[in-house]
């Protein structure tokens, strides 16, 4: 995988990619100490100390909202994906640049503020599948290859259809951030119907989500500012990399 040409952020996120893969295939099933007891993996301990621990405005407890088991598998899920989207969105933009920065030296810049962004947002995700021993997707190889090729590619068609690129994949990221923070925010709503409220860090979880999907919306502005619309062809090309955007967040949900 060629390096970046800014940093080592990325290079750096992958080795973590790769020992969270092998963790947990030798992990043996622990009892969470109440350290790690949190929405994601709750205990009978972790249950009574979380609905003693939050306090209301006014000063009166207030219980926290417990996770089903389904919620939490939809979060677990959620985090994998995520963490397997920016990993590929860093890839993209790693094989694009070479050759887009060599013919449109001005884009140079711009490419590095969306690279930064993306390898930022890799940072986070590997920390939280870290934090909460998430399987990262197996599909990690097939991924690297798929938006490197996605990448290169789309730049030697030129600067448009490497826009489009980011159109497409933006499209689809934002619309599966906006997912994922709809949902949270509708356990928000059953939460405060039943007079309780989120877990702190899930809290922190829906604001990073958002300024995520807001960033990742910033691309698909910046792309469309430069022509995206303008590649040739630019239908197909769209399409089909949205097709493959979505089909690659369903197969990291599962696998």
């Amino acid at each position: 995988m060629p390096a970046s040409p800014y940093s080592q952020s990325h290079t750096m996120g992958l080795p973590i990619l790769r020992q969270c893969a092998l963790t947990s295939s030798r992990r043996t099933l622990k009892v969470p100490s109440p350290v790690f007891l949190d929405f994601l993996a709750p205990s009978a301990i972790g249950h009574k100390q979380c609905r003693n621990a939050s306090t209301a405005t006014g000063g009166e407890p207030k219980p926290r909202y417990v996770l089903s088991k389904e919620q939490r598998e939809f979060m677990d899920s959620a985090l994998r994906v995520n963490q397997a989207g920016e990993l590929a969105a860093t890839l993209i933009y790693t094989a694009q640049t070479p050759q887009i920065v060599r013919s449109y030296p001005h884009l140079r810049p711009l490419m590095k503020h969306m690279y930064d962004q993306e390898a930022g947002h890799l940072k986070t995700f590997n920390g939280l599948i870290q934090k909460h021993q998430i399987r990262p997707t197996a599909m990690y190889p097939a991924w690297e290859v798929a938006a490197t090729f996605l990448g290169w590619s789309t730049a030697a068609l030129g600067r448009e259809a490497a826009m489009a690129c980011t159109e497409a994949v933006e499209t689809e990221i934002g619309s599966h951030y906006n997912d994922q923070v709809r949902e949270i925010l509708s356990w928000e709503a059953d939460a405060a119907r039943r007079g309780e409220e989120l877990d702190d860090e899930l809290k922190e979880m829906l604001a990073t989500f958002r300024r995520i999907r807001d960033e990742e919306l910033e691309h698909l502005d910046h792309a469309v500012a430069n022509d995206s619309k303008e590649a040739k062809p630019y239908d197909p090309l769209v399409d089909v990399i949205r097709f493959g955007c979505r089909a690659a967040i369903k197969i990291s949900e599962k696998i």
